[in-house]
């Protein structure tokens, strides 16, 4: 068979997952604190007789880390984390680290985000309020008071560049290296009634849904193109019955 014919084959799959990624993209846009997935793809060459064929690679889907936009909400248990860190939360599958800061107060107090995992401190501990001492105040440190009295300080967390990082659920991602406590907050800490949103641009994704949708249908005339002169080239240079 043809190499051009492995080549848009090739570019076809690598096409296809990116399409999914971007279609799993728009339909997170209004998912708080969800971070985008992105497609990062290579060349493979393989030698096919005197030259070589250059393939397009199924692609590995990364986790962007790039910021969201912060809408202001005036819920006094939202919280928008500024600059490179993350929340932790206690799950199932152990430690997860999310930028959604929307989080609600049980009626024993435990601080929890909205999908009912347990929000933790710097130790990676649960976090109890006092549902009969009101609103909490919490500072940019992730220090939390009520009526003036400290009752327990939220976890900031930073996730070193080389980690790995996984999905889990709709906002959350679970780390291939363990994250380190932030410790200095001048250029990083919370901001109480402030939510962070998607990190995911609409129009962006839309535009490379057309662009993918366009090269995917040119790659399919490349493959029924090709198909038709190997064809034709059989007809005619194959024995005459």
């Amino acid at each position: 068979m043809q190499p051009s014919l492995y080549v848009a084959l090739s570019a076809q799959v690598a096409l296809e997952r990116r399409l999914n990624t971007v279609a799993n993209n728009i339909a997170n846009i209004n998912t708080g604190g969800y971070r985008a997935e992105e497609v990062k793809f290579d060349t493979v060459l393989s030698q096919v007789g005197t030259g070589n064929v250059a393939f397009a690679s199924p692609g590995e889907t990364y986790t962007s880390r790039r910021a969201g936009p912060v809408t202001r909400t005036d819920n006094p248990l939202d919280v928008a984390i500024q600059g490179d860190a993350w929340m932790a939360m206690n799950t199932p599958s152990g430690l997860v680290y999310t930028k959604d800061g929307r989080m609600k107060m049980t009626e024993t107090g435990a601080l929890q985000t909205m999908d009912g995992h347990a929000v933790v401190d710097p130790g990676g501990a649960p976090i109890l309020l006092n549902p009969e001492e009101g609103e909490p105040t919490i500072g940019r440190d992730g220090m939390i008071t009520q009526r003036n009295n400290q009752v327990g300080a939220i976890g900031l967390f930073r996730i070193d560049n080389a980690s790995q990082l996984s999905r889990f659920g709709s906002s959350g991602v679970k780390s291939s290296m363990p994250a380190t406590v932030v410790q200095d907050f001048t250029a990083t800490g919370f901001q109480q009634g402030y939510a962070e949103g998607a990190n995911v641009n609409p129009i962006m994704e839309m535009t490379k849904m057309i662009m993918i949708s366009r090269t995917f249908d040119n790659a399919a005339a490349t493959i029924s193109e090709t198909e038709s002169s190997l064809m034709s080239a059989i007809r005619s240079l194959g024995p005459s019955t």
